[in-house]
């Protein structure tokens, strides 16, 4: 049995910690949660988007997701507002306090990698390494969902 700082999900787990403890003093400055700010950045990048179709960018559930949305309504950031055609679909959209956010949010992460001390071509590697890693590790989704793992024959 390899030791604690032998597993590779402990390392994950602890470097996923220490990013989010290293970035909360940066987004207490913008005033949003890292869930929150998550939600900003997939609106800035595409647009308005559903609500499901911000689940599933962000990999939420959307009983973690729509408690979070109403928070950051509340601070002004977003509207909510159920479509017309189809009154079940609710479209989430910046306000202009929302869109000014973002040029604060490019200052500020210029700032947060110059805060980590580690040369930009190290983290975008570590960054293409984790989206690798998240693509290809474990069974495959299909339409039905994961593909399900028989049990081994020996």
């Amino acid at each position: 049995m390899p030791g604690l700082d032998n597993h590779l999900c402990f390392a994950l787990y602890a470097a996923s910690n220490h990013m989010t403890r290293l970035f909360v003093p940066f987004l207490k400055k913008l005033g949003v949660t890292y869930p929150q700010y998550l939600v900003l950045v997939v609106l800035w990048e595409r647009g308005a988007q559903g609500v499901g179709e911000l689940a599933a960018a962000l990999q939420m559930d959307l009983g973690t997701l729509s408690p979070m949305l109403k928070r950051v309504e509340a601070k002004g950031l977003v509207t909510r507002r159920r479509q017309a055609k189809d009154e079940r679909r609710v479209l989430v959209d910046l306000t202009p306090k929302g869109v000014s956010l973002r040029k604060r949010t490019e200052q500020m992460l210029g700032e947060f990698y110059c805060f980590l001390n580690i040369p930009l071509d190290e983290l975008f590697g570590l960054k293409d390494q984790l989206r690798h890693f998240v693509s290809s590790a474990g069974p495959k989704e299909t339409k039905s969902g994961p593909v399900k793992l028989s049990e081994p024959a020996f």
